[in-house]
């Protein structure tokens, strides 16, 4: 029987149709053409190649960057009843010829693999004696030496244009601007390629950001209110800061693991293993950790430290609610990111080219954090695409306050220039703030600083609103942070219009409200569903749908432990929900269900019908 994408889509899938662009990208690979994607995470990726995967004679080779998220999509496509393996390192050698030894025999419909493997004799080898149905490049946003996460053995997979001339590529991204959606076509040869860029809009996602004030207290304050029990990535930008994190919320009775490059690889995996199979772990780790992960019910995503631009703040935080549910992207942010920022970029190997790009990009994600304005038509500005404004932001759900601060930044300007004529070298921050406020502490008066005509003129104001207003001086660039100077202060060009009173001044102050809990949602419905600690799945579920819905998670647990995966893997929360509140009685009603393709139905309808007809739950 010939098949088609769209019953591949009803038949293994269980989804009754296609998303937005996914269609029109499926037909094109199964038609033989060439596509560049751009969608965000949680916006349907992986069925773009899988369906045509299923419809195309041959085998799909999967290049995907990370061995966990290989692992978790070939053990999703198997419970489908799919022929799904990988190829890596996890393999011991006779479980790898197995593999090899059916991918010569037609066995095996898709095959994860990475780059680095891929790339080698062997593989490329074997790859020529079979029949392949077409490459899909996960995370393509890797070969661009413009992007946020480069990896070099993705410059290596322009082989693929070289030996496979005939064989269709796709390249799959979450992020990506125009320069480096230019220069994915240029490293993998896909010049010709179709290009499909979907909204990188996150509607269930609510964007918050917060100066820094204690920022481990402000993190257990946000998960306490918001995120109790729930399972969250926390990002920091250190190693020591990760251990020392983790330990901290795990002290504070959050339950917290470490992830980053310097620990030992066994507990490495055991930490991310214990992440995708358990519910409520919060996961503290620097950007070694995360690519990829494929688990759908990360309800929040918080920086400790500010990612280096909007692109990275996009990839990391689309971690958080990928089963389409109510997630949150939380940051707190200080002059120090800033300034740390910056230092790492300027003593860089990259040439100057490179540097700017990176300034210019670091600079962007400074103006999303200063900014008055909703977070979310900042974000999609930077990625070309209008908005109105979201009402599910801190600046919507709190707006700050904007006003005049054209004498206040004059002072401000004024002490630093004075600051450094007087001593010839320059201050940092906590000096020239001190002056301004007439603080009487020994370097003070030691040099000589309490002379000056502008110490103590900002007596009134706290010290914290100096800071906040400092911030927003060297966001615009009217001040200088010099890094090589131990964090001296300097005045830029820009600064000189403000001190001649010829351009005004305008201070972003945040909103003194105390922000209210996250409200969780039923998509679509915008009505707040009560029980903080509940699945976000079953917000909606009351009476004997929700003690279904509890049934059906514990029956799930049961079967996630004898396959050995992760509970998502065998049914998403979501999934559960449906069933949960469809309540079907016969096999049909089941299958009507969403997500529910013939391979789980044959596999476990039995017991679902079973357990939903006792009814003891």
């Amino acid at each position: 029987m010939e098949l088609n994408a769209l019953g591949v889509l009803q038949e293994v899938f269980g989804y009754p149709q296609f998303r937005g662009p996914q269609q029109a990208i499926v037909e094109a690979l199964i038609e033989g053409r060439d596509a560049l994607v751009l969608m965000p995470t949680g916006g349907g990726k992986s069925l773009c190649f899988q369906v045509p995967a299923l419809v195309r004679e041959g085998t799909a080779v999967v290049v995907s960057p990370l061995i966990a998220l290989m692992q978790d999509q070939v053990n999703a496509l198997r419970e489908n009843g799919v022929a799904a393996e990988y190829l890596n390192s996890s393999l011991d050698p006779g479980e790898a010829r197995r593999v090899e030894s059916d991918l010569r025999r037609g066995l095996i419909k898709l095959l994860y693999v990475a780059p680095e493997r891929l790339l080698t004799d062997r593989c490329l080898a074997l790859l020529e004696s079979i029949q392949v149905s077409l490459f899909a490049i996960d995370e393509a946003h890797c070969v661009s030496q413009w992007g946020h996460d480069f990896r070099p053995e993705y410059l290596g997979l322009s082989v693929l244009h070289e030996r496979f001339a005939q064989v269709p590529r796709v390249a799959l991204t979450a992020t990506a601007d125009a320069l480096t959606r230019a220069e994915i076509r240029e490293r993998l040869a896909l010049q010709q390629a179709q290009e499909f860029v979907s909204s990188f809009d996150r509607p269930n996602l609510r964007y918050s950001i917060v100066a820094k004030d204690d920022p481990r207290r402000q993190l257990l304050q946000f998960i306490r209110k918001d995120h109790a029990g729930d399972s969250g990535i926390v990002y920091c930008a250190t190693r020591k800061r990760v251990e020392d994190t983790a330990a901290w919320l795990t002290d504070k009775g959050i339950e917290a693991l470490a992830y980053h490059a310097g620990m030992d690889a066994a507990q490495r995996a055991v930490h991310q293993e214990r992440f995708l199979r358990e519910d409520g772990l919060v996961m503290v780790a620097t950007l070694a950790f995360g690519m990829g992960i494929d688990k759908p019910d990360v309800r929040f995503v918080a920086h400790l430290d500010m990612p280096r631009s909007l692109e990275a703040w996009v990839q990391e935080g689309g971690r958080a609610g990928r089963d389409g549910l109510p997630g949150q992207v939380w940051m707190s942010y200080g002059l120090q990111d800033v300034v740390n920022h910056r230092r790492m970029i300027d003593e860089s190997a990259a040439d100057e080219g490179h540097q700017r790009i990176a300034r210019a990009k670091l600079d962007a994600m400074v103006g999303l954090a200063e900014s008055a304005q909703c977070r979310r038509v900042h974000l999609l500005r930077y990625f070309g695409e209008a908005a109105q404004p979201c009402g599910n932001c801190d600046r919507c759900l709190h707006p700050p306050q904007v006003e005049d601060a054209t004498e206040q930044a004059r002072m401000l300007l004024s002490c630093i220039w004075r600051v450094q004529q007087a001593s010839g070298t320059g201050y940092g921050a906590h000096h020239v703030i001190g002056v301004l406020r007439g603080e009487r502490d020994a370097r003070v008066i030691e040099r000589g600083h309490d002379r000056l005509s502008t110490f103590g003129l900002g007596a009134a104001t706290p010290a914290s609103d100096w800071h906040a207003l400092l911030r927003q001086l060297v966001a615009a660039g009217r001040v200088r942070v010099a890094h090589e100077r131990h964090g001296v202060l300097e005045l830029t060009d820009l600064a000189k219009p403000v001190l001649k009173g010829e351009l005004a001044v305008e201070r972003v102050r945040e909103s003194r409200t105390e922000p209210r809990a996250q409200r969780r949602t039923t998509p679509g419905t915008g009505s707040a569903a009560p029980g903080a600690s509940r699945s976000a799945a079953a917000q909606d579920l009351q009476g004997g749908a929700l003690a279904r819905f509890e049934a059906l998670r514990t029956w799930r647990a049961g079967v996630a432990r004898d396959h050995g995966v992760p509970a998502y893997v065998i049914f998403h929360d979501a999934h559960l929900a449906g069933i949960a509140r469809a309540d079907p009685r016969n096999l049909a009603e089941l299958a009507r269900v969403p997500g529910l393709g013939a391979g789980k139905l044959a596999r476990y309808a039995t017991e679902l019908l079973a357990l939903l007809a006792r009814g003891d739950h």
